[in-house]
């Protein structure tokens, strides 16, 4: 199944949090944070939304930053997305 999203939504698969720590230390399944940084798999065509005009500016491969509480996690396939507006990515990380 393909995910496409629709006008200014883009569909994100969150990159896997690091398991162990800067100075080595292996961290539990329950000390790890939610991770914030994910890559782009499809984006909408963008358009007027709100009565504004919405420029899609990422594309698919990006590493994007996000509102740590934003968008709608969804499972396909088994595998877990989460779809968020163009508006809740706060960085691309280069």
């Amino acid at each position: 199944m393909k995910l496409n999203p629709l006008a200014d939504r883009v569909v994100l698969k969150m990159v896997e949090a690091e398991e162990t720590t800067a100075g080595g230390l292996i961290l539990a399944g329950n000390a790890k944070e939610k991770p914030s940084v994910a890559e782009v798999i499809s984006v909408g065509p963008g358009g007027t939304v709100d009565g504004k005009e919405v420029q899609m500016i990422v594309k698919p491969g990006d590493k994007v930053i996000t509102s740590k509480y934003s968008g709608t996690e969804i499972k396909v396939d088994g595998v877990e997305y989460t779809i968020v507006r163009q508006s809740d990515i706060l960085a691309v990380v280069e």
